[in-house]
């Protein structure tokens, strides 16, 4: 027998929170101003998440991929450049980097954190190489040290894909600001989620981001005077209003995701492993852990009345809009992790019993499978 719907634990409950009335007023604010598009709500928000960031700049854009992609051409990546991304990652990573007129270079992840290898990064370095895209995966950093060790010995340039880590460090340097520029989405299952898509490219180059700002709005320099081939990839209003109304509330979010990770961690049986934790700033965007019978476990939980989701079931390398690359067979650890991640629910309004739960659960279903 299923269990009730009441009794359900959902992989996240995106519905607003503590937030709520906040939200209703900044939309009112919106409303009552009348003004909709790169107004001054845009401008407050990109203040306050520029300082939140630890960068001098923030440009609000439409998403996060159009975030990777205008930083990419703003830092001056061009068409028939190559640059380095890895292969667990979202899709959209990889086509950021062909939006921006390069070729995505795939290369494989470190078998215990699964972000960049930096070994793999630095043999994928060729002669058209222009820059690297660290993903801070699951809400955890890169080796930013070892990436940036490459991108100096190499002058390459290096945007952070930071979508999944808002807030987090890198033995203690904020996210985004180790590079040329760092690149951020507010879709809303993210740690900070706006109730559509959203995306702002930060950085400590005030040129860099006054390029991202003119892309973004059609390359223009004054109104219907058009130097660059930008695009149309402007964070509205709402979303902006949205945006700040949430932030307030961010760290300590962030703070309750790294306890509850915790308690997975002290309650988790050795079958369902939690990938390792290299650096204290993970935000725990997400909390995958590797699963030799995954499908069973998923639906084990299922059972068991817990959702899950799988992030992600096929690596950059192996997906077909990217079979041209030829990298099918390269990425030998990414297509093991690909078949044994599971991502259990995590995120604020879970209590320390949820935790306990999908513990037991698992604890249960590996009981079954030994006595099979």
């Amino acid at each position: 027998m299923s269990p009730d719907r009441d009794q359900r634990l959902t992989f996240l409950d995106l519905r607003p929170g503590p937030e709520a009335a906040g939200i209703r007023r900044a939309i009112e604010r919106v409303l009552d101003s009348g003004w909709f598009v790169l107004g001054p709500e845009v401008e407050a928000f990109e203040a306050e998440f520029a300082a939140a960031s630890g960068a001098k700049h923030a440009v609000g854009v439409g998403n996060g991929t159009d975030a990777i992609t205008l930083a990419l051409r703003a830092a001056g990546v061009k068409p028939g450049d190559e640059v380095i991304v890895p292969a667990m990652t979202a899709a959209f990573t990889g086509l950021a980097v062909l939006a921006a007129g390069a070729t995505p270079v795939i290369a494989d992840v470190e078998r215990d954190t699964l972000t960049l290898d930096p070994a793999a990064c630095e043999a994928a370095v060729t002669s058209r190489t222009a820059a690297i895209v660290p993903v801070h995966l699951y809400g955890q950093a890169a080796d930013m040290a070892a990436i940036g060790g490459i991108a100096a010995r190499h002058g390459l340039t290096i945007v952070e894909d930071c979508c999944q880590a808002h807030l987090a460090t890198a033995v203690g340097v904020p996210v985004g600001t180790a590079g040329a520029a760092g690149a951020f989405s507010f879709y809303p299952t993210k740690n900070l989620g706006a109730l559509g898509d959203g995306g702002a490219v930060i950085t400590n180059d005030a040129s860099l981001a006054d390029r991202v700002r003119q892309l973004r709005n059609g390359g223009q320099t004054h109104r219907y005077v058009h130097t660059l081939a930008g695009v149309n990839s402007r964070l509205d209003e709402l979303q902006a209003a949205v945006l700040r109304a949430r932030m307030p509330l961010l760290a300590a979010s962030t703070q309750a995701r790294r306890a509850l990770a915790g308690e997975y961690r002290a309650h988790l049986p050795a079958a369902a492993a939690p990938i390792r934790e290299r650096d204290p700033g993970h935000v725990y965007h997400l909390f995958p852990v590797r699963s030799a019978r995954r499908d069973a476990l998923q639906a084990g939980l299922a059972a068991a009345g817990v959702e899950t989701l799988i992030h992600y079931p096929i690596p950059l390398s192996r997906q077909p809009a990217f079979a041209h690359l030829g990298v099918r067979d390269r990425c030998v650890v990414a297509d093991d992790a690909a078949g044994t991640l599971l991502s259990l629910p995590l995120h604020p309004r879970l209590q320390s019993g949820d935790i306990r739960r999908v513990a037991a659960a698992i604890r249960t279903f590996e009981e079954g499978q030994t006595t099979a």
